[in-house]
C-alpha cells in the first residue's frame, strides 16, 4: 500500500470539512426592530447562489461560515459581515479559501455598514424613510398572526427622485439569491419603470414603511407612436411571499399602463412558470366581467372581438388572450358532458398542435430537396403516436394549471 494516497485521503478528508453550502451559509434579514438581529425567525436564506458562487454553490476554505447581508426592511442599507469557526491557512494546508468577501462585494453596492453597532445607529434614523415616487394603490391583507389588517402601498418610481438610485442598488441585489438568471439593468436609460411595494408598520407610535417587492419595465417603442411596455423583473421578498402580493402588483402596473392611450398592450420578458400562473390569474380576474367573454360567446370559439376588446380595453396581447379565454371557456364547460368536453379538448388541442404542424411544413419543404437517404433521419423524429401522447400530456397538464386559477378566482 502506498502511503502517500493514504495520507492523500485523509488530506481530502480533512478539506471536504471546509466545504460550505453557500444557500445556507448566506443569511438574510430585513430588520425593522433591534431584536430582530438576534431573532433566527427573521432570518432567510437564497434560494440560489450560483450566479456568484459557482454552479455547485460551494465556498472552499472555511469551518461553519456564515455569510450575513442584514437589510434595513425600508431604506435597504445593509450590514455584511462573514463568520466561521475556522479556516484553512496556506502555510498549513498548501490551499488557499476562497474569497468570499470580494465575490459578495462584486454585488452589493458600497458604502455598508460592517458592524452591528453603526448598522443599530441606521435603524434609529429610519423613521425618516419614505416611499419614492408616486402612490398608486392602498390595500389590505388581513395577517393571522397579529390578528389585524395589515396597509400597504404601491408606488411608481423614476430615477428623478432623490435617494432612489441608491436604493435600488440595493434592492436589486436581492435578485441574484432569488431569480434564476438574473441580471442587473442599465438604470440610465430612461424607458424603465420601477414599481414598489411597501408595508405600513408602527414603531414606538410613528408609522414607518417596508419594502415587499418590486417590478421593472421596460417601454419599448412600437412604430408610429406607440410603445409596449414589457415586465422585465418581479420579486416579492420571501418573508411576504404568499400572501397575494405578486398580484396586488401585476394588477396595479396593468391598471396603471392601462390608462395610458399610448400603450399598445403589455408583454413579458422570458417569464417563469409561476410568473405565468400570477398572470393568467390577473388577466382572467380583469378580462372575466367583459362582454366578448360571455359563456354564450366563449362556447361559439375564439374570436377577433375577444382579441379587439382585450387590446383596447385592457392592453392584453393576443397570446394572453388566448390563454384567458381557454380558461374561461374551461369554467363555462360542464367536462362531465361528452360533447362540450370533446369539442373543448379539440378546440385547446388545434392551438397546440401549431408548433408540430409548422415543424411538418418544414419536413415537406425539405422533402422537396434532400435525398430520399437523408429524409428517413428526420422523419424519425416526428413519430405520429409520440406527438399524440406529447399532445394530451400537455392539455393534461394545461387544464390542471388552469383549474388553479379557477381555485384561486372563486376564493378571491
Amino acid at each position: 500500500k502506498n502511503p502517500f494516497f493514504s495520507g492523500l485521503t485523509a488530506m481530502e478528508k480533512k478539506l471536504a470539512e471546509y466545504k460550505c453550502n453557500t444557500n445556507e451559509a448566506i443569511q438574510l434579514k430585513l430588520v425593522r426592530f433591534s431584536e430582530d438581529l438576534e431573532d433566527d425567525n427573521t432570518t432567510f436564506n437564497p434560494e440560489y447562489s450560483h450566479q456568484v458562487f459557482g454552479d455547485d454553490e460551494v465556498a472552499f476554505g472555511y469551518k461553519g461560515l456564515k455569510i450575513l447581508l442584514y437589510y434595513i426592511a425600508g431604506n435597504l442599507s445593509t450590514l455584511f459581515r462573514i463568520e466561521y469557526t475556522s479556516k484553512v491557512n496556506e502555510k498549513f494546508d498548501c490551499v488557499e479559501a476562497d474569497d468570499v468577501e470580494s465575490k459578495i462585494r462584486e454585488i452589493i453596492p458600497p458604502g455598508f455598514c460592517t458592524n452591528t453597532d453603526d448598522f443599530v445607529s441606521l435603524l434609529e434614523k429610519e423613521v425618516n424613510f419614505k416611499p419614492f415616487g408616486m402612490l398608486l394603490h392602498t390595500y389590505s391583507i388581513h395577517n393571522e398572526e397579529a390578528g389585524e389588517d395589515i396597509t400597504y402601498q404601491i408606488y411608481k418610481a423614476d430615477m428623478t427622485c432623490p435617494g432612489f438610485r441608491e436604493y435600488h442598488e440595493r434592492l436589486q441585489t436581492f435578485l441574484m439569491w432569488f431569480i434564476e438568471t438574473a441580471s442587473f439593468i442599465d438604470v440610465d436609460d430612461e424607458r424603465w419603470n420601477y414599481f414598489l411595494v411597501f408595508e405600513k408598520y408602527n414603531k414606538d407610535g410613528a408609522t414607518l414603511f417596508a419594502t415587499v417587492g418590486y417590478m421593472t419595465v421596460y417601454n419599448y417603442y412600437v412604430y408610429p407612436d406607440k410603445t409596449r411596455p414589457r415586465v422585465s423583473q418581479m420579486l416579492i421578498l420571501p418573508p411576504f411571499q404568499g400572501e397575494g402580493h405578486g398580484a396586488q402588483l401585476l394588477e396595479t402596473v396593468h391598471r396603471y399602463y392601462m390608462s395610458s392611450p399610448a400603450v399598445l398592450d403589455i408583454t413579458a420578458e422570458d417569464p417563469s412558470e409561476n410568473y405565468v400562473k400570477l398572470r393568467d390569474f390577473v388577466l382572467v380576474k380583469l378580462c372575466q366581467d367583459l362582454l366578448c367573454f360571455s359563456p354564450v360567446k366563449l362556447m361559439q370559439g375564439f374570436s377577433q372581438e375577444m382579441v379587439t376588446e382585450a387590446q383596447q380595453k385592457l392592453k392584453i396581447n393576443k397570446q394572453h388572450t388566448r390563454r384567458v379565454y381557454e380558461i374561461l371557456r374551461l369554467r363555462a364547460t360542464n367536462m362531465g358532458d361528452a360533447e362540450q368536453s370533446r369539442s373543448y379538448r379539440l378546440d385547446v388541442k388545434r392551438r397546440l398542435i401549431g408548433p408540430y404542424k409548422k415543424k411538418q411544413r418544414e419536413l415537406a419543404k425539405m422533402r422537396r430537396c434532400l435525398r430520399p437517404e437523408e429524409m428517413t433521419n428526420q422523419l424519425n423524429q416526428i413519430d405520429l403516436n409520440l406527438q399524440r401522447e406529447q399532445l394530451e400530456e400537455s392539455f393534461q397538464q394545461l387544464v390542471s394549471d388552469y383549474r388553479r386559477v379557477l381555485e384561486r378566482l372563486a376564493q378571491a
